[in-house]
């Protein structure tokens, strides 16, 4: 049975594929190494059988068209006291093969940038957690399921001379952020829902699969059995940190197809806090002081400063870094958020080059935080420019339907994510379903690094791009 069959007769190819439950079709296999064998995430809630998707009572929901091949990496070898070479050259062969050579970023930096103070800014005094990485590989995925005007502005504001040039960069950039090796947990997962009554090109969804690692299901739109699907996806892709945001996305019956992508990440401190040292303190958040716990550390490492701010970074075991910047005294974040200088120095990829930086001991108080937010990007989208997909009568999605659809347009974009750090970490989890006073310089030998007001943060992987980014206004996330 050739895949594409499954979009020229829903009820036949049911019957055939339950009576053929195991049987694969080999031309079109994409099988999945299943990434959540890390130490940060839950067993797989749908079961994938024979290209089906079985819901807990038995019955097909959702038929698995496409899936995508997630690499295997070795273990971290976490017992020093029985060291063994084989399993450290393992552990750092593999990590080390998902590294690419990413050229020149500054088009991808030019969009982290832009998009972050599009979406974070407008809210001032609540809590905006937004994901860079995650809602460029759900851009990405859209411009191959569109063509004309539509993609062109896609392609720009992404900073991509080609489709082809996109493709690359997309899997280089997957790639690079991928970790799941019980140690690091960083993980990129994408999928596609598509109306069972609608004929899709098989190749876009190969295509996908292959160059954005993006699985792609087929069933009956409007249905709740469809939406718990969806729902349990997003679920398992982010650890369960969004079970509340994913519970409110759901598939009405005139949905054509749906684009979903996540980010999960979670990793250890290279050097934890003490618990013994985290004690009250006050946080002066924007509606009023609040009490909340704050962790202590003292600790030899860099510290920056610009005009308006000043940060330092927390590193975690074996890979990346958490970015705090502080405002000056009177500076907002949002105000930061509009500042070249701040916002340079935020997605640097190389802070090495940061003129201003000094190495001494940094004392840090750094509040203990859980924040996230939910909000609609369509409106930020199309600030920067990506405006055709959402209108109806411009709208191009050829590549991705055989026609007989009528126009199809993107009518919802929700964007979800959250971030909570304790003394012993960090995990976080997003995904998208499409005045001027100068700063002193430090003492010579010590400084104090307290943030005990709103400040901005960054996650970086491997790659030193950005993660997630947010604003902490209120640090226990009312």
């Amino acid at each position: 049975m050739k895949s594409s069959d499954i979009f020229d007769g829903i009820t036949d190819i049911r019957d055939d594929l339950v009576e053929n439950a195991g049987k694969v079709p080999q031309k079109r296999r994409f099988p999945v190494k299943k990434p959540w064998l890390g130490a940060a995430a839950a067993a797989l809630v749908l079961v994938i059988l024979g290209g089906i998707l079985l819901a807990p009572g038995g019955g097909p929901v959702a038929y698995a068209i496409t899936e995508a091949e997630y690499p295997k990496m070795a273990p971290y070898p976490e017992s020093l006291g029985e060291f063994n070479d084989s399993e450290w050259e393992a552990w750092w062969e593999d990590m080390h093969a998902q590294q690419r050579d990413l050229g020149d970023i500054s088009s991808l930096q030019n969009f982290f940038a832009q998009s972050s103070q599009t979406f974070l800014s407008g809210a001032p005094g609540e809590n905006r957690v937004y994901s860079p990485l995650n809602v460029y590989m759900a851009l990405g995925m859209l411009s191959q399921l569109t063509s004309g005007s539509s993609q062109e502005q896609i392609l720009s504001l992404l900073g991509s001379g080609s489709i082809e040039d996109l493709r690359q960069q997309a899997g280089d950039v997957w790639n690079s952020n991928y970790r799941d090796d019980g140690v690091v947990t960083s993980i990129l997962a994408s999928s596609l829902w598509l109306n069972e009554n609608v004929k899709f090109n098989q190749d876009t969804l190969d295509t996908l699969a292959s160059d954005f690692y993006a699985s792609s299901y087929c069933g009956k739109m409007g249905s709740e059995e469809m939406d718990k699907a969806l729902q349990d996806w997003l679920n398992e892709q982010t650890g369960g940190l969004l079970k509340e945001q994913a519970g409110n996305i759901q598939l009405d019956r005139d949905t054509i197809l749906a684009l979903a992508s996540t980010v999960y990440f979670k990793a250890k401190w290279g050097y934890e806090f003490f618990e013994g040292n985290t004690q009250k303190e006050v946080f002066h958040a924007p509606a009023g002081d609040m009490e909340t716990d704050f962790m202590h550390q003292q600790a030899e490492h860099y510290y920056y400063w610009g005009d308006k701010f000043s940060a330092v970074e927390q590193h975690f075991t074996q890979g990346g870094f958490m970015w705090f910047l502080l405002p000056d005294e009177g500076v907002a974040p949002e105000e930061l958020l509009a500042d070249e200088e701040a916002v340079d120095f935020l997605f640097a990829v190389d802070k090495n080059e940061w003129e201003n930086q000094k190495f001494l001991v940094v004392n840090k108080s750094v509040p203990k935080f859980d924040v996230s937010s939910q909000f609609d990007l369509i409106e930020g989208l199309q600030a920067l420019g990506v405006t055709d997909v959402f209108d109806p009568a411009l709208s191009d999605f050829s590549p991705m339907t055989k026609g007989g659809s009528g126009p199809i347009f993107l009518a919802q974009v929700n964007h979800a994510a959250r971030v909570k750090i304790d003394e012993k970490g960090c995990e976080a989890a997003a995904f998208t379903v499409m005045n001027a006073v100068a700063s002193a310089m430090p003492p010579e030998e010590e400084v104090d690094f307290v943030l005990n007001r709103p400040f901005l943060f960054c996650i970086t992987g491997d790659s030193g791009l950005p993660l997630f980014v947010g604003v902490v206004n209120q640090p226990l996330g009312a």
